[in-house]
């Protein structure tokens, strides 16, 4: 492989994860849930999987064949109540699995419109990440009795 060129090969859904949160990510994901279109690449909405404020990871329900060249206009509608937008972003995929008529893909947030929303959003997710860690140290070991 050249110098500059990116190893595109599709490998275990494992080993692709545990590669990119060693080598490629330099910011936590959260895990999230929300409905994801892209018309560009499945008429039917794919389903957030997981995000950051450098990616997101997306399973579509259904087999697709996307250009690992191309850019792609996603419009996340995140299943949190405090925010009921939704944010559009340009992204480009990073990597794609296939297993048993799915198709995940990992792609890496370009500079959108929404950017900006989608910081905001990430901050909130890391705050009630934070929250819920904090809640777990606290009645780690301890039990508690409900009357």
């Amino acid at each position: 492989m050249m110098s500059g060129q990116r190893d595109l090969t599709i490998r275990p859904k494992k080993r692709i994860l545990k590669y990119m949160s060693i080598v490629s990510r330099k910011l936590p994901r959260f895990a999230d849930c929300g409905r994801v279109d892209a018309p560009d690449i499945s008429l039917l909405p794919g389903v957030l999987e997981d995000i950051s404020l450098h990616g997101c990871r997306v399973r579509f329900p259904l087999s697709v064949k996307i250009d690992i060249d191309n850019d792609y206009e996603l419009k996340i509608r995140p299943s949190r109540k405090r925010n009921a937008g939704v944010f559009i972003l340009l992204c480009h995929p990073q990597w794609i699995q296939e297993a048993n008529g799915y198709t995940e893909i990992g792609f890496e947030v370009l500079r959108s419109p929404d950017t900006a929303r989608l910081n905001a959003y990430i901050k909130m997710l890391d705050e009630e990440d934070s929250d819920t860690e904090d809640s777990e140290k606290i009645l780690d070991g301890r039990v508690c009795l409900f009357v």
